[in-house]
């Protein structure tokens, strides 16, 4: 499409992350229809509510590499990985999570040790929301973990 300067290891941060955000927009609303056939439908407003919010990480990564003159090209789905109850999903979820929050930490690293302070700031936005996504399932699984009586809760 249009020919660009930019640092091909951002390029391809950006392209690895446009793949997963897009696998995690899947993965949510799968998610979201399977827990709502199990009659959680709070838990399903929450797995939409992430596929939402994930959508807008695609688009900021879209708009990004256009500002960076590259075509926007999300090289491959993840497969949805499901599970058998809400504790599996969330177990399935915290993987991919930390799988986005690694690859955000190393594209930051790179970005600040060769001096691109846009690019740097651009990934630690997405670094810091998606760190945040990782601890409030961490706190999810562990709500879910406690015996009933301790949390009323647990599944919301």
């Amino acid at each position: 499409m249009l020919s660009t300067t930019a640092d091909q290891l951002v390029l391809g941060y950006l392209g690895r992350a446009l793949s997963l955000e897009l696998s995690a927009v899947q993965l949510y609303s799968t998610q979201a229809r399977l827990v709502e056939t199990w009659g959680l439908s709070d838990v399903a407003k929450k797995f939409s509510e992430e596929a939402k919010e994930e959508m807008g990480h695609a688009d900021r990564i879209i708009s990004r590499m256009l500002a960076l003159n590259v075509a926007p090209n999300a090289s491959q789905l993840r497969p949805v990985q499901l599970g058998q109850n809400l504790m599996d999903l969330l177990n399935h979820d915290l993987q991919f999570e930390n799988e986005l929050v690694g690859l955000y930490a190393a594209a930051t690293n790179h970005c600040a040790r060769s001096g691109d302070h846009d690019n740097r700031v651009f990934f630690e936005g997405l670094l810091k929301e998606e760190q945040t996504h990782s601890a409030d399932l961490v706190k999810w699984i562990q709500a879910l973990q406690q015996p009933a009586s301790q949390s009323s809760t647990a599944n919301t």
